[in-house]
């Protein structure tokens, strides 16, 4: 039963970065609600078969905790429909932190967690060119385009996270296909986050793209040489390619930034602090941002910090802290390209946080989880983690960017 279990929480991390785009409707909801559900079905059996139950670390606690505070916030809520849709969502959405440390067992279990989310950035990613060369998109001249049921914001962001594990698994897997997959989504990547218009989604990419420059270029003197060429033709595809609009629009990220305005999020700011003012301690209830805001339906705090201020108060606030700053450390027990991996993920997750609610994110706790599971390995197993996330030496002295490596 762990086998079936882990199987099908690999297809779960899969789904994830794609999910809203897959919609089955209640009772199944998106492809990564039904996964997850699949999941506990047979994670449940398996460990009451094998009797046992992983010891919880840290993190599983403090997350637990948090989960526990938002339960209790149901008690004095603002609007309590709102906060019992939020615990149901926030139960799907963190349960992934469990899964992953409960199933995950050594290296090569976490490499074919990272193998997975960059399958599912790479669904993400032809998706949302295929709605780009869509007869009703070209008919409409958009200059925004995302995948079928996908916030172009929330797309960028997901198919940020993809790039340091692409670039990790290209510099550290043997055999060439894997590698073609890896390297492969970085351009084709590039491109769909581009054809988004987010310039949050932007600006996370550059972080997260020197991160994987990082991993790709130390030690290779040829490839640094082939990256200063590559990039103006790649540069110049991009001008020919995506619309003049789209561009448009991501070069006002100067303007955005001088006016301060950032898209009318300063008084959305603004709404949420007086409404953080009045319940300081404990919040207004998990999911009552809008209502003790006073906001439009369709709002959202657009600050991850704000938004656990509000609604679950500096008791949240600290909790969900915490969890970062172990999340971090996790990171910083890694080693190599590994490590690189992870912080740039994080430094990218970071700076999307604060123009967005990151926290209501599956890809918020998945990123979390693999980072906690690769801070035990570094811990439980450092050399196995190192040899399996180590660079192919054979590579290094190859005269080619591409080189199939013998199994070892």
């Amino acid at each position: 039963m762990r086998k079936i279990a882990w199987l099908l929480l690999l297809a779960f991390v899969f789904a994830i970065p794609w999910e809203y785009s897959l919609d089955l409707g209640e009772p199944f909801g998106n492809a990564a609600r039904l996964a997850g559900l699949l999941v506990l079905l047979a994670a449940i059996p398996a460990i009451l078969q094998s009797g046992r139950l992983r010891n919880p670390g840290s993190f599983q606690w403090v997350a637990l905790a948090l989960f526990g505070w938002f339960c209790c916030s149901y008690l004095w809520t603002d609007d309590p429909v709102a906060t019992l849709i939020k615990i149901r969502a926030m139960f799907q959405e963190m349960m992934v932190v469990w899964l992953i440390w409960e199933f995950a067992g050594g290296a090569a279990d976490l490499r074919s967690l990272l193998r997975a989310v960059v399958g599912g950035s790479w669904v993400l990613a032809i998706l949302t060119l295929a709605v780009f060369r869509s007869p009703e998109a070209i008919a409409a001249g958009q200059i925004r385009f995302a995948a079928t049921g996908q916030d172009p914001n929330d797309l960028a962001r997901f198919l940020v996270l993809g790039f340091p594990p692409a670039a990790l698994l290209f510099e550290t897997e043997c055999h060439l296909a894997a590698r073609v997959y890896a390297l492969g989504f970085l351009p084709v990547g590039l491109l769909a986050l581009v054809l988004t218009a987010s310039r949050e989604g932007l600006i996370a990419a550059l972080i997260a793209l020197t991160g994987s420059a990082f991993i790709l270029l130390r030690h290779h003197a040829r490839r640094v040489v082939a990256a200063v060429f590559a990039l103006p033709a790649f540069a110049a595809l991009l001008w020919l390619i995506v619309p003049g609009g789209t561009l448009d629009r991501l070069a006002t990220i100067p303007e955005q930034v001088q006016t301060g305005d950032l898209n009318q999020r300063l008084n959305i700011w603004s709404a949420g602090w007086r409404a953080f003012s009045h319940a300081p301690l404990i919040g207004s209830g998990a999911g009552s941002f809008v209502t003790a805001a006073h906001l439009a339906p369709i709002d959202t705090a657009h600050n991850t910090a704000l938004s656990l201020l509000v609604t679950g108060g500096l008791c949240a606030f600290l909790l969900a802290s915490w969890l970062v700053a172990l999340a971090f450390n996790s990171a910083l027990r890694t080693r190599g390209a590994l490590r690189i991996a992870l912080l740039s993920s994080m430094l990218a997750w970071a700076v999307t946080s604060l123009v967005a609610t990151v926290e209501e994110n599956r890809t918020t706790w998945l990123l979390l989880a693999l980072t906690v599971l690769a801070g035990r390995l570094a811990q439980d197993d450092p050399k196995g983690l190192a040899a399996c996330f180590s660079i192919q030496q054979q590579e290094r002295s190859s005269p080619h960017l591409l080189v199939a490596q013998p199994d070892s």
